[in-house]
Order: structure tokens, then C-alpha cells, then sequence
């Protein structure tokens, strides 16, 4: 889905993970030759962002910034006020080389931030004092929970910038993955927070959305808590609220004190029509999960099956006998935002179903596209018929099933010629 910044690559973990920009020998190359340089007022907004002070600098010219804490006596860095002064361009290229040099835990994230445009999602997540968190660090259970939980969210926003619904279950998962590609994830100094940067090019409809799921949900459990009423999540889903954020949300607070959600905009690309400059934070609390889990139920149980129209290739061929119906398990090509479905075909159908295998076509059916098991099943199948394809593909479903012929024949043991 999201590539981590503090796994490394070809290790265990998320595929491509991609390492986090500390581990890195150098800076981004922001300011190399040829190149434009960041403009001032997003740099000193992402230092403003990051906790650096301003303390004096010329009014009206330059500011001189230092980092929060302890790093606070290691690095000063001179950011002009705009970029029309002569010694703007020398200012910002010296602020650049500072930060790449700078020991402060936030230097590295204000870089990234400068050289790919994201928006940050922050979490928080309070737990009960262990010996770990006293000697400032984490259990591995307690990261990795916070780690899935963000994961999580995240894909609830990608889903509903695909389209609303109470719940997508398998539906739209692909692209919903592809969008995240390019965003990054990574732990906070005390261990029980994170932030992922999710790239304005790439995500930005991804965190529109989850901004406004995220507070239409609050206000839900809200309304629900005061009132005992669900209506108030029926009408969030027009603002992006589903099964899979109630699910996300449960996993981020369950086993914890409480959680809080922080999205902040990119400052190179502004703040997108129709949100808050600075949207609050949303929290949520133990006491919210039982009207999320009674919601994320409500949206499983509300969700209406889809009449489709789709074309697979045969992948799996079962049936208890050599005659009668089978189920037939297709890898979707066109017609429905899912991977694969599973079919059960009458006599006459599982034969069709047989054959275009063998030949290396795919099929195209009509059914129903049932909520049960995450629109994975088809029911009511008719219409069942193979399709014409290209050389390219067909030769590509062929070599598919070669490789898996012992299987092929097995499930298809007893059928007629």
C-alpha cells in the first residue's frame, strides 16, 4: 500500500518499503544546479510546523530559527522573509546545507517535506505507562498496533476518494493501493506516535477526504452517544464515513487511553476549496468504540448488493462430481472494482466455464455482486458466455494454465469431451 520510512528495503516488511530519510547519507538534493529553489514562506511555515522558534533576525528581512529541545543550542538557520531580496537565494541554499546537517529529529522530515509537497497525517495514541514508555520507547506490539491502525485509516481514505459507500469490502482495493504507492510512513521520536506524508501530486483527494470522514465521523459517535440515534452515520457516508474507517478507528483506540488524528496541509500547495485552513484534530476515546463497532455493523448489514456485468479469466474450477453445477472462481478484468469472484454455475454454464479455460478465453457473466464476504460472490449468474481477446492475452492465460495443469485437471476429472 504505503511505503515505510523506517524499514529497510528487501527486508521483511511492506514491499518496496523505502527507508526512512534519516538513514540517508546526504539531504534531498533540493537546491542542486539548474534547480528552483524552495520558496521562503513554506520553509518557514514547515519550521513553524516542527516546533522552531523563531528568536530575532532583521524585521521585515530574515528570521533566525532554532530547533525545539535539546537541539535547540546546535543549529540557527537565517530564512529571509521572501525571496525579492539579492541574498535570498545564498539565505535559503545555507538553510538547506543546515538542515541537512542538523541533528534535530525534525531537520530530515522539514527536507522531505520540501522536496516532495505532502500533506502530514499525524496519530497519537496514548497507552498505559509501561517500563518501556518510561525509558522513552515503545513495545514492539503497542508500534505495530499504532502501525496497522494508521495503515488502516489511510486505506478508509483512499476507498472513499474511490466512491462513497457504506462499505467497499473488496471493491476498488487495487487502485485504492496504487494511489498510496507513493506516500510515506514513519514513527515519531517517542515511539507512540507517527506521520505519514501523503504527496499533494498523488493523494491530495486522499486526505480531502479522510478530513472530511474523519470529523463527519466524530460528530456521528457524538450525536449517537447523546442520543442513542444511528442516523447521523447514514448521512456521513456523503463525507466518506464507512465500515472501513469505523474498523480502522476501532483498531487505532482499542487496548489504549485514547487516540487523536492531526492532518496538516502541504504549505506549497495551499489548502484545498471546501477545508479548514487548519482542520482541528479529531480524538476519540474508549467510550466511542461501542457506537463504532454498532455503526461499522450498520454499514455491513445496509450495504445493497450491485447488479454487474463482468468479464474474468478462469482461474479455479471446482464441483463435487463429474456432473452438475461447480464453483468457478474468476480473476475480474472488467465490469466490477474487484480481484477476483467466486461463481456458482449450473451444469451447462461449468461446461462453458471449462472450456474457455482450456482455450485461453475469458468469460463474461451477469449477476449479482453480493456484500457477503466483501463482494467477493456472484449470484444469480446467467448470461454466461466466452469472450474474444487479443493474441497477447490469450497467450498470457494459456501460459497461466500450463503452469497450473496439475490442478486444472483435477478439478475438471470426469467432464465430458
Amino acid at each position: 500500500m504505503h511505503r515505510s520510512m523506517d524499514e529497510p528495503t528487501g527486508g521483511a516488511g511492506l514491499p518496496a518499503a523505502r527507508s526512512h530519510p534519516t538513514a540517508r547519507p546526504g539531504p534531498p538534493p533540493l537546491a542542486g544546479a539548474g534547480e528552483e529553489l524552495p520558496d521562503p514562506a513554506v520553509l518557514g511555515a514547515l519550521l513553524r510546523r516542527h516546533g522552531w522558534q523563531r528568536r530575532g533576525g532583521a524585521p521585515g528581512r530574515y528570521g533566525r530559527w532554532t530547533p525545539p529541545g535539546s537541539a535547540a543550542g546546535t543549529t540557527s538557520l537565517l530564512v529571509p522573509e521572501s525571496a525579492g531580496f539579492p541574498d535570498s537565494g545564498e539565505l535559503i541554499e545555507e538553510a538547506l546545507d543546515a538542515l541537512g546537517r542538523s541533528a534535530a529529529p525534525s531537520a530530515r522530515d522539514i527536507l522531505l517535506s520540501l522536496t516532495l509537497p505532502s500533506d502530514e497525517i499525524r496519530w497519537w495514541r496514548e497507552v498505559p505507562e509501561s517500563a518501556a514508555a518510561a525509558a522513552g520507547a515503545a513495545a514492539w506490539t503497542e508500534a505495530e498496533e499504532l502501525r496497522s491502525a494508521a495503515r488502516q485509516v489511510l486505506m478508509a481514505g483512499a476507498l472513499a476518494a474511490r466512491g462513497r459507500a457504506g462499505y467497499h469490502g473488496a471493491r476498488h482495493r487495487r487502485k485504492a493501493r496504487a494511489v498510496l504507492d507513493d506516500a510515506l510512513i514513519g514513527p515519531g521520536a517517542d515511539g507512540r506516535s507517527l506521520t505519514a506524508y501523503v504527496p499533494v501530486a498523488s493523494g491530495r483527494a486522499v486526505a480531502v477526504r479522510l478530513c472530511h470522514a474523519l470529523h463527519a465521523t466524530r460528530e456521528a459517535v457524538d450525536y449517537q452517544r447523546a442520543t442513542g440515534g444511528m442516523e447521523a452515520f447514514d448521512s456521513a457516508v456523503a463525507a466518506g464515513a464507512g465500515r472501513e474507517l469505523t474498523e480502522a478507528l476501532i483498531a487505532l483506540v482499542r487496548g489504549s487511553e485514547g487516540a487523536r488524528i492531526d492532518l496538516r496541509w502541504a504549505p506549497a500547495a495551499g489548502t484545498p476549496d471546501g477545508c479548514p485552513a487548519r482542520p482541528a484534530p479529531v480524538e476519540f476515546s474508549p467510550g466511542d468504540l461501542p457506537a463504532l463497532r454498532a455503526a461499522g455493523a450498520r454499514y455491513l448489514r445496509d450495504e445493497p448488493a450491485v447488479q454487474v456485468r463482468l468479464t474474468g479469466a478462469v482461474v479455479r474450477l471446482r464441483r463435487s462430481g463429474p456432473r452438475g453445477a461447480g464453483i468457478v472462481r474468476l480473476r475480474v478484468l472488467a465490469g466490477a472494482e474487484v480481484a477476483h469472484v467466486r461463481v456458482e454455475l449450473d451444469e451447462e454454464a461449468y461446461r462453458i466455464a471449462g472450456h474457455a479455460h482450456l482455450v485461453g478465453l475469458p468469460l463474461r457473466v451477469e449477476g449479482r455482486l453480493e456484500n457477503r464476504g466483501g463482494f467477493r460472490r456472484l449470484t444469480g449468474a446467467c448470461q454466461v458466455a466466452p469472450v474474444q481477446v487479443d493474441e497477447a492475452e490469450r497467450d498470457r492465460l494459456m501460459k497461466a494454465l500450463q503452469e497450473n495443469v496439475d490442478f486444472f485437471e483435477e478439478a475438471c476429472a470426469g467432464e465430458e469431451p
